[in-house]
Order: C-alpha cells, then structure tokens, then sequence
C-alpha cells in the first residue's frame, strides 16, 4: 500500500488494540480498563484523549507497565482519527469498514477451497464485491469524502482552511478559501457518482 499510495496516514484499529491490552491484564480488572480504554477512543477531541492516556499510564503502569506501553507506543496513530471529520471517525477506529465488504469475499473463497489461478480469485473477488455494494451504506458525512480527497486539513473536528494538499491521482485541487471548496466539490463529485460512491459494507 505505501508503493502506490506512500503519503496516506495511518489510523491503528482500536478493536484489536483493546483486545492485546486487556491480554496483558487480569480478567478481574479487564471491565473497568476497557471503560478506561473507551475515555481515549471516544474523547472529544486530541486533547482529551491524551490526558486520558497519561491517566491511564499513572494508574497502571507501576504492576502492569507491558498494558501501558502496548497503549502509548501507539498512540499518534491510534489517534489520527482526530485529522479528519467527526463524522467519519467511527468508520476510522476500527477496520470494519476494510473487512465488512471482503467477508463476502472470505465466505465464498472458504466453500470454493480456492479459485484456481490468482487471476480466477481476482475475478472472483471484483464480481463478489459488485454484487455486494448494492447492499452497502453511506460512510456518515459522505459529502465530506470531496474535501478529504483533496487534501484539506481537519484538527479536531475544526476544517483548517488553507491546508489543503495536492491530492493523489486525477481530479487533485488545492482548496484556499471556501468558494474554492465549493467549487472543487463540484468537480470532485463528477466521478463519484453512482451506488459506489462513499459506501462501506454493513
């Protein structure tokens, strides 16, 4: 993936960071860590979530110190979720929205006991997932997906205007001020149209 897109960010899956944390803890205490746990994942913003890490660290680290750096080595992307609209931040915490769609895929893949060649499981894999997008949803704040694309910068929830990057691939446009934004959302949108744009499996 960082061969053909090497500047995208990277956002860590809260679901199975949880799940190799409470690994390194007591069954008895497991509850009110992952309540702890979720004060990080569901902060209002950055800021917040890192005191709520550092309370983590105070009350932990001194009997269970492999719990806390497996939470903190992680941490800038663990929260990189908070560059990019509110809206999109449940489907950026975890990587359902990678593995929903291939589970069809995964399923039919299973009872098949392979494709053959690599070519038939290509094959295979794009016809089973034309079929399943038309069961697919909208990403919450798709008609933010324009903006992102382009590069524009987000802290917090707050759209930072002027930030904005040249984006990947065609259609790239740096966005100075708001009529600009409109602009390049309307020409953005153009080939985004159709069930395919801004779903997710689920």
């Amino acid at each position: 993936m960082r061969d053909v897109w090497p500047k995208t960010r990277e956002q860590r899956d809260w679901f199975h960071k949880l799940g190799n944390i409470l690994d390194k803890l007591p069954k008895r205490l497991q509850p009110r860590v992952k309540a702890a746990l979720h004060e990080v994942m569901y902060a209002e913003n950055r800021e917040r979530a890192r005191e709520a890490i550092s309370r983590f660290g105070t009350e932990y680290r001194p009997k269970y110190p492999k719990a806390v750096t497996t939470l903190e080595k992680d941490s800038d992307v663990l929260l990189a979720f908070f560059d990019f609209p509110a809206e999109h931040w449940k489907h950026l915490r975890t990587s359902n929205v990678i593995e929903s769609p291939f589970a069809t895929v995964r399923l039919r893949q299973r009872v098949t006991k392979g494709a053959g060649s690599r070519t038939k499981g290509l094959l295979m894999a794009y016809k089973l997932l034309d079929m399943a997008q038309a069961r697919w949803r909208q990403l919450d704040g798709a008609h933010l997906l324009p903006l992102v694309r382009a590069g524009i910068g987000f802290v917090d929830d707050v759209q930072h205007e002027g930030k904005g990057q040249q984006a990947e691939g065609e259609g790239g446009v740096i966005f100075r001020d708001a009529e600009r934004h409109l602009t390049g959302y309307a020409e953005l949108t153009k080939p985004l149209t159709g069930r395919a744009r801004g779903t997710i499996g689920g």
